[in-house]
């Protein structure tokens, strides 16, 4: 029996050679079907909404075993006081890797528009900066070079549900899941054990203890298949749906051998209390803090599941870009090192940042905390006792939308969407660092407040014309300035398209990177290439 691997796209010899290729077939022939049918599981539960969402009774005795732990931290995952995140784009990665922070995350998903170029192209980054060969000369004649010290680099691969269209098996696009994390473990994984540390990963958007357990074999499997000790990889679960906050000690028990702690991801959390909860109408983003009852629930649970079972629990993102302007940029440093102060009083060992210039920032207040002590797992928090009901407390009764937050979200999501298709997925935006995440956020919430016709604070309930009539005036005035040549007038009328269908959908659509990525496919570049292995 034989199987066409069909590439779509620039064939890029250097990454995607035959034992690559080979090696990601054979993950997909091992774990694909398992994946659809948890992915089968994940539209079956979210057609009965939340009305049972609850702590498992099938796995009580795994929350209630005091006895189990989680592996010791791996070398270079011991201290991760301040982690940066984005893009492994050839100039980001330069710069993240230089910032001065103890991680990196080169993100596969939030943060970068997946085109064949963007993700490929972020695999050979990635492979050249533990080559130490990676650099970059600007337009200007500037050039970027990686320092000497690297921090700990780990990578977040593109969530179960996304895939990757442009390696087809037998006509099947495979699994974004296992292409991303399959070509940096089969390029990386023993550069990584030969620097000192290892291959690591983020896993965002888990449901269920069963994906953990999925994503677990497909680590021992990895590393049986490639001679690679078992326990070498390490993963860190983003909990950022309402599903796995329910599940966190059996997310860390299934990958108890390669746990690396958990992360509060705070605003797909947000977007995943949207779509679990239709009728639970949330005020505009900036006024849902951390400090929200449901929100101070879950994050008290995650810190608490995690140092019970010798984890690291690692915060959330600051996703300020620092102004030049000296009164803009203190205002907001101070908002981030009041944020950090409350995470680290919290028992968070760690925290993320998006931008360079807020490491420093970070790194301060948590040296202030910790002092050397490189986390606080010792923090138990045994104090803290979370209910089911705590966890889904959203008071938000006489919600009221300001025309102010209907633009901005409107503006923000068409803005995103339009820059995503261009292939940028982190994109600064009104002083934040904008990513898939706070894109759907936005677009989730004005389906939302659509949907149940909330009320505006100047007496028009909220309806699909008044936000298509707001999107259309974006458009209208970018273009009167000039802002938007040929290329970029095609890409927001398609980012207001998608938009508006997105938001009349009587459902609220999963994902809008799942049409957006529609999109990208019809712009794939050159001709396709076969090859034919033994299944």
């Amino acid at each position: 029996m034989t199987e066409t691997v069909t590439i779509v796209g620039l064939e890029y010899p250097e990454i995607l050679s035959p034992g690559a290729i080979e090696f990601i077939v054979a993950l997909d022939r091992e774990f694909g079907a398992r994946r659809v049918q948890l992915l089968e599981r994940r539209r079956r539960r979210q057609v009965a909404r939340t009305d049972d969402l609850d702590f498992l009774p099938s796995t009580a005795d795994v929350r209630g075993d005091e006895s189990w732990r989680v592996a010791p931290p791996a070398p270079g995952l011991i201290d991760r006081r301040v982690e940066i995140t984005g893009p492994p784009e050839r100039k980001m990665t330069i710069n993240a890797l230089n910032s001065g922070a103890k991680v990196w995350m080169a993100d596969f998903e939030d943060a970068l528009s997946p085109t064949w170029q963007n993700v490929v192209e972020g695999q050979l980054w990635l492979r050249q900066a533990l080559d130490g060969v990676l650099d970059y000369t600007a337009p200007d004649g500037k050039r970027y070079v990686i320092g000497a010290e690297l921090p700990t680099i780990m990578v977040r691969p593109r969530g179960w549900h996304l895939p990757e269209a442009h390696l087809r098996i037998g006509g099947r696009a495979i699994s974004a899941s296992l292409f991303d994390f399959g070509l940096y473990f089969f390029h990386c994984a023993q550069r990584q054990l030969d620097r000192g540390s290892g291959p690591y990963f983020y896993l965002p958007k888990l449901e269920s203890h069963l994906e953990a357990r999925l994503w677990n074999d497909v680590f021992v499997f990895a590393q049986e298949h490639l001679g690679i000790p078992r326990g070498t990889i390490r993963a860190t679960v983003l909990i950022e749906t309402i599903p796995a906050a329910f599940e966190m000690d059996e997310i860390l028990y299934e990958l108890r051998e390669h746990s690396a702690g958990l992360n509060a991801g705070r605003w797909d959390y947000l977007f995943s209390m949207i779509k679990n909860r239709p009728d639970v109408v949330l005020p505009e983003r900036s006024q849902i803090t951390m400090t929200a009852p449901f929100m101070r629930a879950y994050t008290e649970l995650l810190v608490k599941t995690c140092h019970r079972r010798g984890a690291h629990a690692i915060g959330g993102m600051a996703a300020v870009v620092p102004s030049r302007e000296p009164v803009a940029a203190k205002r907001a440093l101070n908002q981030v090192r009041q944020d950090k102060r409350r995470e680290v009083g919290d028992g968070f060992d760690g925290s993320w940042v998006a931008h360079p210039g807020l490491v420093e920032t970070c790194r301060e207040v948590f040296d202030q905390w910790l002092g050397t002590e490189p986390h606080q797992i010792v923090r138990r928090r045994d104090e803290v006792h979370v209910t089911a009901s705590e966890l889904l407390d959203v008071k938000t009764t006489g919600v009221q939308v300001s025309e102010v937050a209907l633009r901005t979200n409107a503006s923000v999501a068409l803005r995103y969407i339009a820059a995503w298709l261009g292939g940028r997925g982190a994109v600064a935006l009104n002083g934040l660092m904008e990513d898939a995440a706070t894109a759907e956020i936005c677009r989730a919430q004005l389906w939302q407040w659509i949907a149940t016709g909330t009320p505006t604070d100047y007496g028009v309930p909220v309806n699909a014309a008044l936000v298509s009539r707001m999107l259309r005036e974006e458009v209208d005035v970018l273009s009167e300035t000039g802002a938007l040549d040929e290329d970029g007038a095609r890409r927001f009328g398609q980012a207001r398209t998608l938009l508006t269908v997105l938001l009349t959908e009587r459902n609220c659509p999963e994902f809008l990177t799942l049409p957006a990525y529609l999109r990208h496919l019809s712009g794939s570049a050159g001709t396709p290439a076969r090859a034919t292995i033994a299944a």
